[in-house]
């Protein structure tokens, strides 16, 4: 094997989610000693977090059967389930093609679930409920999806391909998530852009017909008599997304998306000083255990993957104090993403967030199959985060990020 061979296996692990997990406790291993450049980390106040994810939990899920943290929980809002709803107008939908048309919705609404902003708003119909971040772009998304927005043919709205998706221009996108001067939409061309790339993608796998979906049939293939191991979600999303991403990070010819660089991870190979955190990618892989699971396929060994490195998340732990920016004018400085001291902040998140979970079993009980990692972010650290910057920051991330829509 040459060094390049050598090199290249070294990149190609930090495509897996053990990768991320690994990494992010090296970065909490350096923090708890001190040595980090732009985050103090302070132990005890984890009781905090954990005692405020707990209340947040019971209280909306008080039988404490959480379900996971994935994108159709934004579907379900004001007592309503809006995919259902559409669906019954469609009663051939069913069996694969179900679980086929949810996947090419979960693909595009998550990839359209970047920070929002804090002035953006969809409101639903005319006279209808205004929904802001997430839940807003999961509605905006959800209703261009079912007008058959993203799909080539007129006679079947409900899937994305190739063809539609790359037909797909900031105008149009922004028309259809009413956005306008008083309206903005943090990175909006960056959204259609992403989406545009996606058509090239699935139209270099197999043509414009290809669809988000070839996901499942291609998952399907996977699971065995056992069931599909969640980690196989994770690389089958990677290996058709990571080349999609306008920011992300290619090395020696390989396509690596969303990892960041930090000192603080030495080593002696090609991925030395590199953190991959996978978020938007792990995101969608939470989201489709569901549509998988409704089509038969059981999902197992969901802790194989990690905790969102996103600024829900990563603000529970700064609002809570358990991160200390050693700087204090760290939180008014605009940021970009690949900022090192974004990196170390997003990468603390995701091993403190393994941590946190150990204290909520505890407390409730449980273990890592009755509550899993992806339910404690639903239950939650997420709703959490989201309280603590409403009560703190009027809902804006700890931290300035001046986001390109394709990261948070």
């Amino acid at each position: 094997m040459t060094a390049r061979d050598r090199g290249s296996d070294a990149l190609r692990d930090l495509l897996t989610p053990e990768a991320v997990r690994r990494r992010a406790h090296r970065m909490l291993d350096i923090g708890l000693t001190g040595d980090l450049p732009h985050f103090i980390v302070v132990p005890a106040r984890l009781e905090d977090a954990v005692a405020l994810v707990l209340r947040e939990t019971r209280a909306a899920y008080p039988d404490l059967k959480v379900p996971p943290h994935s994108r159709w929980r934004h579907f379900e809002l004001d007592g309503r389930d809006f995919w259902r709803e559409i669906q019954a107008t469609v009663p051939a939908l069913s069996g694969d093609e179900r679980a086929r048309s949810r996947f090419d919705l979960a693909v595009i609404s998550v990839l359209l679930d970047a920070g929002a902003g804090d002035r953006w708003r969809f409101r639903d119909g005319p006279g209808g409920q205004s929904y802001a971040r997430s839940e807003g772009l999961a509605v905006a998304s959800l209703r261009l999806f079912a007008a058959g927005g993203f799909s080539s043919d007129d006679g079947k709205p409900l899937r994305a391909d190739a063809a539609g998706l790359a037909a797909i221009d900031a105008a149009a996108l922004g028309r259809a998530f009413q956005t306008d001067a008083d309206n903005p939409l943090t990175g909006l061309a960056s959204r259609a852009d992403l989406l545009n790339r996606l058509g090239k993608a699935l139209r270099d796998h197999a043509g414009d017909t290809a669809r988000p979906a070839l996901l499942f049939d291609g998952l399907r293939r996977r699971a065995g008599g056992d069931g599909l191991p969640a980690r196989e979600i994770l690389l089958a999303v990677l290996d058709l997304c990571n080349g999609i991403w306008p920011n992300g990070l290619t090395l020696d010819g390989v396509a690596l998306g969303d990892v960041g660089r930090h000192p603080a991870l030495e080593g002696d190979d090609a991925a030395a000083g590199l953190m991959p955190f996978h978020k938007l990618s792990q995101w969608l892989s939470y989201s489709l255990v569901e549509p998988l699971e409704e089509a038969g396929i059981a999902v197992t060994a969901l802790d194989q993957l990690t905790g969102l490195a996103e600024y829900r998340n990563g603000g529970l732990f700064m609002d809570t104090g358990v991160l200390l920016p050693r700087d204090p004018d760290l939180p008014a400085r605009p940021l970009r993403p690949d900022d090192e001291a974004v990196v170390e902040w997003r990468a603390l998140t995701v091993a403190l967030l393994d941590r946190l979970a150990e204290g909520v079993r505890t407390a409730l009980n449980r273990d890592s199959v009755s509550l899993p990692l992806a339910a404690i972010l639903q239950g939650g650290t997420w709703a959490a985060g989201r309280r603590l910057a409403g009560e703190l920051r009027g809902g804006l991330p700890p931290l300035t990020i001046d986001s390109d829509g394709t990261v948070f």
